[in-house]
């Protein structure tokens, strides 16, 4: 695996990181990541974030889940063992709802959990890339790939006039 080399703006104060992500992002420079230790609002655009597809995902595990009750209720109740309890329908489908709520919750829940570590690329044993010791804790980091940049000195200039209070590089 080949060793990434990244040119590091480390701020104090959110706003001023949004403000270097602003001039960076006019003057078209690729950002890396921002490592921040809470979500910042307004962030996506000026990483270019487009929205998330797993909603998507969370209907299509809902309605697999919602499918599996019902056609698993039926058979049960209206094939497989059909009973004869106080006069009722076997198939009575007003009493298939709890159920059909719990499996649509369940496949859900437990798809998005799957899906989440997946794009991830969450596993175990997976080492995390920390940019800085301090990231999850009261610092902003942006990082730029600098294979990716040709003026690395405008890029620091961006840096130290939003703000940063270090300029550093770093090789993941």
């Amino acid at each position: 695996m080949s060793n990434k080399q990244f040119l590091l703006g480390k701020f104090w104060d959110p706003d001023k990181l949004l403000e270097a992500l602003g001039q960076l992002q006019k003057d078209e420079v690729p950002v890396y990541d921002v490592y921040s230790p809470f979500p910042i609002h307004g962030i996506e655009p000026l990483l270019n974030i487009k929205r998330t597809r797993l909603t998507v995902a969370s209907f299509i595990y809902g309605a697999m889940g919602l499918m599996t009750a019902l056609l698993l209720m039926g058979l049960v109740f209206g094939v497989i063992w059909p009973m004869n309890i106080g006069g009722k329908p076997s198939l009575a489908w007003p009493d298939f709802v709890p159920i059909s709520f719990e499996l649509t919750v369940l496949f859900a829940a437990h798809g998005m959990v799957l899906t989440f570590l997946v794009v991830g690329q969450y596993w175990p044993g997976k080492k995390a890339v920390l940019m800085d010791d301090r990231q999850t804790d009261d610092v902003f980091v942006v990082a730029i790939d600098k294979t990716r940049i040709t003026d690395e000195q405008a890029i620091r200039s961006v840096f130290e006039a939003n703000g940063a209070y270090e300029i550093t590089e770093k090789e993941v």
